[in-house]
């Protein structure tokens, strides 16, 4: 699949976009309206910014959890109920007068609801689409993803001086539920792609089966540490330039869509495993300049050209997908997605302490120069992996044959 309008053309790949489409900018108004509620509410910029991003920080403890629930419930089904619940979560924090707990305690349960969300999603785009169509599909996602962030902040806003955040929220839960129904009704019902039934044991036993295969943990690694470096750096803009933050941020959007166009369209499939280090270099190189405290326009362009470096991430889900078995595809991406997070948020923490110890500029250096060393250091070991004989398997991934014992 080479082009837009073959994709465009796939059976459910339109209804599936629309619903990924209309949560994210659900997630987005929603988040922002309520970073404001509470920031009026108590004044503090850290619970502001905790309410923000207290979802992703959760789905943490779903990912440890509940997992296992990615391949072994019907995704449509989990899809439309993971939507109701941000529908009645998000009417919930409208609620006038509602204690600051009880708005964090909604927000770590929408974070564990959440954390099925990205296996579930990804499971089932590797089901909608042919092997060959996979990555097409999940840049044109990750460039909707983007865009929708980049209109749904301007948007919320906009909304937010023209209105309170109590009902930019009821707004953020309409669009749940449009999202609920344009899952209900535009994808077909399937069946799990995996026998038994979830819990914390089949979590914990099928992450540790995939942990298990060198190739795909060298691959998690390679999805997740030098993303969550370059990401942490990122977070430093606002220190760096405080009046040109967003400048900066938006540029970095460009990159982004730039490289996930470029290799989900233009670049041969063929091509695209050799892609993979060149990729993560470009994301950290541009940075290493910043120790000369370059202006805005100058940080604009490495920006942007450092962005396009995060196409990385197709390639290698790709990877991924070649070394996983169809019936564990939910939980890998699953676990690729709660890893992600994970150290970004790291990447994010660290960030932060070596900029007050030292400068912005220095920090995002030194966060380039980890990611150039990871990345370097992941092609070796990916390299040696090659020279060395492969144990004929009967499952592709160097999954055992013999199914696990369900629950």
């Amino acid at each position: 699949m080479r082009s837009y309008r073959s994709l465009f053309r796939t059976p459910e790949f339109t209804p599936y976009l629309l619903s990924f489409g209309t949560f994210a900018a659900g997630q987005t108004i929603g988040g922002l309206a309520l970073a404001t509620l509470v920031f009026r509410a108590t004044g503090s910029p850290f619970l502001s910014a905790v309410s923000m991003v207290g979802p992703q920080l959760a789905q943490l403890l779903g990912g440890a959890f509940l997992l296992s629930a990615a391949d072994r419930l019907p995704p449509r089904a989990i899809l439309t109920a993971l939507a109701l619940a941000f529908a009645a979560g998000t009417a919930v924090l409208a609620l006038p007068g509602l204690p600051i707990w009880a708005v964090f305690a909604v927000v770590l349960l929408q974070g564990l609801v959440a954390s099925l969300g990205g296996g579930v999603r990804g499971g089932l785009l590797n089901e909608i689409l042919s092997k060959d169509g996979y990555v097409l599909g999940r840049s044109v996602s990750n460039m909707l993803w983007g865009l929708t962030q980049m209109a749904g902040f301007a948007t919320g806003g906009a909304l937010l001086a023209l209105l309170s955040p109590r009902t930019c929220l009821l707004l953020a839960a309409a669009l749940y539920l449009l999202s609920a129904l344009v899952t209900r009704l535009g994808l077909t019902a399937r069946p799990p792609r995996s026998s038994g039934r979830p819990s914390l044991s089949a979590t914990w036993r099928t992450n540790s089966l995939l942990w298990s295969s060198r190739p795909r943990r060298l691959t998690y690694l390679g999805l997740w540490v030098p993303n969550g470096l370059i990401v942490g750096g990122d977070s430093l803009y606002v220190s760096y330039a405080p009046e040109a933050a967003g400048t900066l941020y938006a540029f970095g959007a460009l990159g982004m869509f730039v490289g996930d166009m470029a290799v989900g369209r233009l670049v041969p499939p063929a091509v695209r495993p050799r892609l993979a280090t060149p990729l993560r270099l470009l994301l950290a190189v541009p940075y290493l300049f910043f120790f000369l405290r370059p202006g805005v326009a100058l940080s604009a362009v490495a920006i942007t050209v450092a962005s396009v470096g995060f196409a990385a991430s197709l390639v290698l889900q790709e990877r991924l997908m070649s070394l996983t078995p169809d019936d564990l595809a939910g939980q890998a991406l699953g676990l690729h997605a709660t890893g992600m997070a994970a150290l970004q948020g790291v990447g994010t923490a660290l960030a932060g302490a070596l900029a007050q110890l030292t400068s912005p500029a220095t920090a995002m250096t030194l966060m380039a120069a980890g990611s150039v060393t990871v990345t370097l250091t992941l092609a070796a070991l990916g390299s040696h992996e090659e020279r060395q004989p492969t144990v004929p398997d009967a499952r592709p991934g160097g999954v055992p044959s013999e199914p696990a014992a369900a629950d």
